[in-house]
């Protein structure tokens, strides 16, 4: 309900306070920057305040001991690539709750474990999915955007990347560890502690703002300007660099999992391999521009394209996969 109360006001702030046509791409473009604005700062602060709560009566350190410790056999991966599975967010909307685990000291291996696979599998896109393509299909694309988390997320974090987080993450990480240090020394109430928390949610609103709306107005003239036929012409053929190819297509791109699974059936209905598409589809909802633009504002550009390249490169492999026993 609260996602409808905010798109009736974008519709209403682009069509009705801006008289835009409704069904003109700039239309549709403002509409999309504007729900998608709005919807991503409220998530960010609220998760923000959240995980301060946390922070604030939680052992951070107890925590994060227990997610690195090697007695869990990397079920810790897992567990935060199910825990993404559940929560119904696109690339960009997971960003909040992915700097909330940082904020927290969690591993970065394992929060990437929730980045990759929280866009890509989400109740609304099971539905559409099995309407679709059927429960066989349905059933491999959710067992693979979940393995494609933990794979994923062990890969980067064998690599021991925290040194690559940009530094205004690694001033909230210690700011947060030093306050949660503090507050567990003396007992504080709860509503002398909110004010201190609402701030430094709020002050992070402010430090990934600019970020935000770049990604975001990005993303909006993607959504508004490149027609969706241009996919299904462009990967019509089947070739050996198809799948290559769809994975550089769909990057660009910007929409949840249940916006492409329409997109993904007129591709499958031209006659483009099964593999293909799902990996056109994974590139489309794990991987965008405007994800990108936003992660600057969390890690540097070379952690980044370590993200980006480990995650293209396991979905490139997971098409060819796919191609082949489907």
């Amino acid at each position: 309900k609260r996602d409808i109360m905010i798109q009736h006001f974008a519709d209403w702030l682009a069509y009705g306070l801006l008289g835009l046509d409704s069904a003109s791409r700039l239309g549709a473009a403002v509409d999309f920057f504007l729900y998608d604005s709005m919807k991503i700062l409220l998530l960010l602060f609220l998760i923000s305040a959240i995980m301060g709560v946390i922070n604030a009566y939680m052992p951070v350190e107890r925590l994060r001991s227990f997610l690195s410790s090697h007695k869990l056999y990397g079920l810790q991966y897992l567990l935060a690539s199910l825990f993404g599975a559940v929560t119904p967010f696109c690339s960009c909307s997971s960003i909040p709750l992915f700097i909330g685990f940082v904020k927290g000291g969690n591993p970065l291996g394992v929060t990437l474990s929730f980045l990759i696979t929280s866009p890509l599998v989400n109740e609304v896109a099971i539905a559409m999915f099995l309407g679709t393509f059927g429960l066989r299909i349905t059933l491999i694309y959710v067992v693979s955007g979940i393995a494609l988390g933990v794979v994923g997320g062990y890969v980067l974090g064998m690599m021991r990347l925290e040194r690559y987080l940009s530094p205004w993450v690694q001033q909230i990480q210690k700011e947060s560890q030093d306050q949660s240090a503090e507050w567990q020394k003396e007992h504080v109430p709860f509503m002398r502690r909110l004010p201190q928390i609402l701030r430094d949610s709020w002050g992070i609103v402010r430090g990934v703002l600019l970020y935000v709306m770049i990604g975001l107005a990005v993303g909006a003239a993607i959504h508004g300007y490149v027609p969706e036929g241009f996919f299904a012409r462009a990967l019509s053929a089947d070739r050996w660099y198809g799948v290559p190819l769809a994975v550089v297509l769909g990057v660009p791109m910007y929409a949840n999992a249940a916006g492409i699974v329409p997109v993904a059936q007129v591709l499958a209905s031209k006659g483009v391999a099964m593999g293909t598409v799902l990996a056109f589809m994974m590139a489309v909802v794990g991987l965008s521009l405007p994800e990108a633009a936003m992660l600057k504002k969390v890690m540097t550009w070379k952690l980044i394209g370590i993200f980006f390249g480990t995650v293209t490169l396991c979905i490139i492999l997971s098409g060819y996969l796919f191609n082949a026993v489907l």
